[in-house]
């Protein structure tokens, strides 16, 4: 069974940094995209970036671009989202997702991370940011 985990969300102030984590089980670890996404109240969920085992590549949300960095530990069977300078409109809850059958980031016709595409979800972790 696939199971995603994620932790590290908390309260912060503007400017400040977080780094989420997001433990993943039951599925090779060395073939895979893991994505993350976020929800604000009253809004859709979005993606926000997502890394690929299969050829490397990272991709970013304009919106975060230059703050946020993916990465993963194959090891550890564990991907990062290093969020730094951080803003209030970064308040969300911030989830991470993986697809089944893909081992490289979907991205959609308007360059975003194809979410429909994400099979399996973790529970979510807020991230609050203070002004």
């Amino acid at each position: 069974e696939v199971q995603l985990v994620e932790s590290g969300g908390g309260l912060v102030q503007a400017g400040g940094s977080l780094r989420l984590s997001c433990a993943a089980s039951g599925f090779t670890f060395d073939d895979y995209a893991i994505g993350w996404f976020r929800q604000a109240p009253g809004k859709e969920r979005e993606g926000v970036s997502c890394i690929s085992s299969s050829n490397n590549k990272t991709y970013y949300a304009d919106s975060v671009k230059g703050r946020f960095t993916i990465s993963s530990d194959n090891a550890k069977n564990t991907v990062y989202l290093q969020m730094n300078s951080l803003k209030p409109e970064d308040t969300a809850v911030y989830y991470c997702a993986a697809p089944a059958y893909l081992s490289g980031c979907p991205i959609d016709p308007e360059n975003t991370v194809a979410i429909y595409e994400f099979d399996y979800w973790g529970q979510g972790t807020q991230v609050t940011v203070s002004s």
